[in-house]
């Protein structure tokens, strides 16, 4: 994305024309000859940055009815302005427009375009502003629109959770830390995990979206203009909150790009942890799910593999997106206020990172509700590994023993059981006595599956009811 290192537009009865040596550039009055053609190719934008085009015509639409508003145009030319820009938008909308290099990027592209359709008034857009401050505003809008197109699709996935959670709500899993079996849990429990990782995601997008909107328009090169602009006009036309405090800082931020793949790359760390799993619980090792056939692909020479390509290329491009983030922190590390050349590479890894985030969200989205759950299988994981001795601690400790204690013996419970290659439900009555002269008959009801994930009432626990509990939270809330 180019930008003028210059003040502020002339007006169109000084606006500089093309050099005798035939340089077309809109900025070219001051150089003696045309810009050398590697220079051109190396340096243009266009070819990526054109996907701004329609930030940059309400921008430009904005400022035009604001420049009329202030006297500094005249109504009949803000109105051919916005005429047409709207007769660009909608030519470049049916994709008929022609993105030309030479005219370095898309304000350019745009700015000819309105010039050779509507003439001189055309050349007036430009006053009071530069290419810094107008692509400043383009890239602002740019990351609102991403927000709320991620916001929106990150509330389509925590719904599909929420039904599957409600599906699942009674399906015994065993949980894990270390990835060693230690507790039971509920398998709605564990998607409503998921979902809280992107609901934190989404109140991280909303937040940012807050510093992001703010208008920097009229900040102009780096130093304000002479112009008397006014600002909050166009901040209400645009749907700003607010209008930016300092040039200087203004033309040259892009906190609000980076705190955007920031967030994007959290959550990109929780679709990839997700995606983990749902490798390893895919695997035949595993079996807790079947993930369905047309999320995954084969095997060109082993005609039995059913592979999760689908979660595995979450996972993959997880990297990709922080790379992205770590790309705009490195960019912006050593940049002297205010503007710079640097900043043009800002925008492939901003758009990276919003594509990638976009396309993973929409195809877990559309793979949630078809997860087939293999609830005999994740009942039977959670039966081995000793996962309700804690249980078993617990039901010493309300018969009145320290919990060190009723740990310890627990612990030589499982020894025992271990050498015996059973659970700690199949021993006997009088084999746990061993351990504990504590333990009675009734045992036997709190040490199993279903007794265990009951057991866990508190808020927010694993026990069904608090599961549907927060499940019907989660819908009053909307």
């Amino acid at each position: 994305m180019n930008a003028s290192g210059g003040g502020n537009a002339p007006s169109s009865s000084d606006t500089p024309q093309a050099s005798p040596q035939g340089n077309q550039k809109l900025w070219g009055g001051r150089f003696a000859e045309g810009t050398d053609a590697l220079v051109e190719a190396f340096t243009e934008s266009v070819s990526f940055d054109q996907r701004l085009w329609r930030q940059d015509i309400a921008g430009s639409s904005a400022h035009a009815r604001m420049l009329a508003k202030v006297g500094v145009l005249s109504g009949a030319d803000a109105d051919a302005i916005v005429a047409g820009l709207a007769a660009i938008h909608a030519e470049i909308e049916a994709g008929r427009f022609v993105w030309q290099q030479t005219l370095e990027d898309v304000h350019m592209n745009i700015e000819a375009a309105l010039t050779a359709r509507i003439g001189d008034a055309g050349k007036r857009l430009h006053t009071g502003r530069s290419r810094n401050d107008q692509v400043a505003t383009d890239l602002r809008l740019y990351v609102r629109d991403a927000i709320d197109e991620l916001v929106e699709v990150i509330g389509a996935l925590a719904t599909a959770l929420l039904d599957l959670a409600e599906r699942e709500a009674d399906s015994i899993m065993p949980g894990f830390t270390h990835l060693q079996i230690a507790q039971p849990v509920s398998f709605g429990h564990h998607l409503l995990a998921w979902r809280e990782q992107i609901l934190r995601d989404r109140a991280r997008l909303l937040d940012a979206r807050k510093r992001t909107n703010v208008l920097p328009l009229g900040s102009a090169a780096l130093a304000g203009t002479v112009y008397p602009l006014d600002r909050h006009f166009v901040a209400a036309q645009l749907g700003f909150d607010a209008i930016s405090e300092n040039s200087l800082d203004a033309v040259s931020d892009r906190d609000f790009a980076i705190e955007f793949v920031a967030a994007c790359a959290l959550l990109m760390v929780h679709l990839s942890r997700w995606s983990e799993e749902l490798i390893l619980w895919s695997s035949p090792m595993f079996g807790f799910v079947k993930l369905p056939d047309r999320f995954c692909t084969g095997s060109s020479i082993m005609p039995q593999k059913k592979n999760p390509d689908v979660p595995e290329l979450v996972r993959g491009k997880s990297g990709r997106v922080i790379g992205d983030l770590n790309a705009l922190l490195v960019l912006m590390k050593a940049q002297p206020l205010a503007y710079n050349r640097d900043n043009q590479e800002d925008k492939l890894p901003l758009f990276d990172a919003h594509d990638t985030v976009n396309a993973c969200l929409h195809v877990f989205t559309a793979m949630m509700p078809s997860l087939e759950v293999q609830r005999a299988a994740c009942r039977a994981a959670a039966a081995k590994g000793f996962s309700t001795a804690t249980d078993l601690a617990d039901y010493l400790v309300r018969k009145g023993l320290a919990f060190r204690d009723a740990h310890h013996a627990c612990g030589s419970a499982v020894a025992y059981a271990l050498e015996r290659q059973c659970d700690l439900a199949e021993l006997s009555l009088d084999e746990l006595q061993r351990f504990s002269a504590l333990i009675e008959a009734d045992v036997f009801a709190h040490i199993t599956l279903e007794a265990s994930l009951a057991a866990r009432q508190t808020y927010g626990g694993t026990a069904p009811t608090q599961v549907r509990a927060a499940i019907a939270r989660a819908r009053a809330a909307g």
